[in-house]
């Protein structure tokens, strides 16, 4: 933590410093929201529950903890444990940490009084959690609002704030959560911030994998470098979500890195690489894909292949800004891939129909991006009254809205042969009419190529917020060991595309 009177969370050297401001402007945002909402009465209170310490299993060895991700939105608390509540007529702040016994100070530090806590994270009271029914008593609230409400991804439902003597108040379990994922949805200044810099050094990361990569090298080496870059130069503990690291066929496995498959195959001269992996500052996270040879030297198939995926990123991109519905950009980046994809003679035909026996699919078979911020998925794609499209490629959207300023959304095209998908449209006669199948043949043990850039949604496009590599000349000069050009590609500023 900062020394500087206002509180602010900082790591020291060049890490971002971020103001406890950043919370009390998002329980501001709350408050309006929820005033402005038809039914909220007077003298309400919201609570909410952060995340829990938990162990591994029945040992007693802790899990690194993450904060539950509404709770540090409205609060920014590291700590776990905690409840906090917000007063909606005032927007007065309480948060509850725990009552520690005194064997904390032997094993675990210095049991720290609350006036820490409310220096710390700004809140404007801080009480302990073991007294919340009675301080809450006081506070003589109408209703208590709590969070529930389901994850569109997930479908798993939110963490309900919970703690014994609840039963002595009205509470609302319905009001909150709509109101509050509206908030999330749209970014202030300062959340653009902190997305920025995490992108900034996620960004760097990636490049620090292509300057190093080589045939020989195993996978999870390059996620060594990456998270180890991550942390030492950006403060960053977590990474977004498990690293994915596929090289040759693995580059087409849509989630590889998983426990079946933890980023464990030799990197092969020839192989096609697709590095998926996103640092997380404070909570805040970024999602960042890379597609390079591991050579440093394209194929033609290759180029070919990257190419399409490039045009289709670009010309979504374009496309981008805010009443355009996302479900448009998706079957725009289709459309792209199909026209690449009969100029390279893998499909022949006429894109048109293609479309409709949703070839597209059998290619990407995986929505074109989601929304991006406190968790890597973020919340309020789908609305109340937004039901899924229910076609290949886009039942697997995590958003059907329109695009709205300060959404921060990752664009994400991909081209993959995946034997499972290319098998079932062979099979398909609505779908095999367009596939040259001597030409498909060449191309079986390709992998994939992913493209994924994080954007934050202007009043009139985006601001690009990733900065790698993108072209084939730029990746190829960069590898080769120019770092010098990596300048030409310096987007933080928005771009016309």
């Amino acid at each position: 933590m900062s020394s500087r009177q206002e509180p602010v969370y900082w790591l020291g050297k060049e890490t971002l410093r971020v103001s406890a401001a950043l919370f009390a402007e998002n329980r501001r945002r709350l408050c309006k929201g929820l005033k402005a909402k038809e039914g909220t009465v007077p003298k309400s209170v919201v609570v909410l529950q952060g995340g829990e310490q938990r162990q591994r299993y029945c040992t007693d060895t802790d899990e690194v903890f993450r904060q539950e991700s509404f709770f540090h939105w409205a609060f920014g608390v590291t700590e776990a444990d905690c409840f906090g509540a917000i007063d909606v007529d005032t927007g007065k702040s309480i948060l509850f940490v725990p009552k520690l016994p005194d064997s904390y100070a032997t094993w675990m530090g210095k049991i720290h009084p609350r006036e820490h806590f409310k220096e710390k994270y700004g809140v404007d009271e801080v009480q302990y959690s073991s007294d919340i029914a009675d301080f809450l008593a006081s506070m003589n609230p109408a209703v208590l609002l709590t969070l529930r409400g389901q994850n569109t991804d997930s479908q798993s439902i939110s963490r309900e704030a919970s703690f014994e003597g609840i039963s002595r108040f009205q509470v609302n379990n319905v009001h909150l959560h709509p109101v509050i994922v509206e908030c999330r949805l749209t970014k202030t200044d300062m959340e653009l911030e902190v997305m920025r810099y995490t992108n900034r050094i996620s960004s760097e990361a990636h490049k620090e994998i292509m300057k190093h990569v080589k045939p020989g090298q195993k996978e999870y080496e390059m996620e060594s470098l990456f998270r180890h870059y991550c942390y030492t130069r950006g403060g960053m503990r977590h990474t977004s979500y498990t690293c994915i690291c596929g090289s040759g066929h693995n580059s087409s496995v849509l989630h590889y890195g998983h426990a079946g498959a933890p980023n464990d195959k030799t990197i092969e001269d020839g192989d096609m690489c697709l590095f998926d992996m996103g640092g997380e500052y404070y909570c805040y996270t970024s999602d960042i894909t890379c597609s390079f040879p591991a050579n440093g030297k394209f194929t033609d198939d290759q180029k070919a292949i990257y190419k399409a995926v490039l045009k289709s990123s670009r010309a979504v991109m374009a496309a981008i800004k805010p009443g355009v519905q996302w479900t448009a950009m998706h079957r725009l980046a289709d459309r792209v891939h199909l026209e690449e994809l009969v100029k390279v003679g893998i499909l022949h035909g006429d894109v048109d129909d293609m479309l409709k026996a949703h070839v597209g699919a059998v290619f990407m078979p995986h929505g074109l991006g989601h929304l991006l911020g406190l968790d890597v998925h973020d919340v309020g794609g789908y609305p109340e009254g937004a039901d899924r499209v229910d076609e290949p490629g886009l039942k697997s959207l995590r958003m059907n809205r329109p695009v709205q300023e300060r959404m921060v959304l990752t664009v994400e095209p991909g081209i993959y042969f995946i034997d499972h998908l290319l098998d079932q449209a062979l099979l398909s006669p609505a779908q095999s009419c367009f596939i040259n199948r001597d030409t498909l043949a060449r191309f079986r043990s390709f992998g994939g190529v992913r493209i994924e850039d994080d954007i934050a949604v202007t009043a009139n496009g985006v601001e690009l917020l990733t900065c790698v590599p993108r072209t084939v000349e730029e990746i190829e000069q960069f590898m080769a060991g120019d770092h010098d050009c990596s300048k030409s590609f310096n987007p933080m500023v928005s771009q016309n595309f």
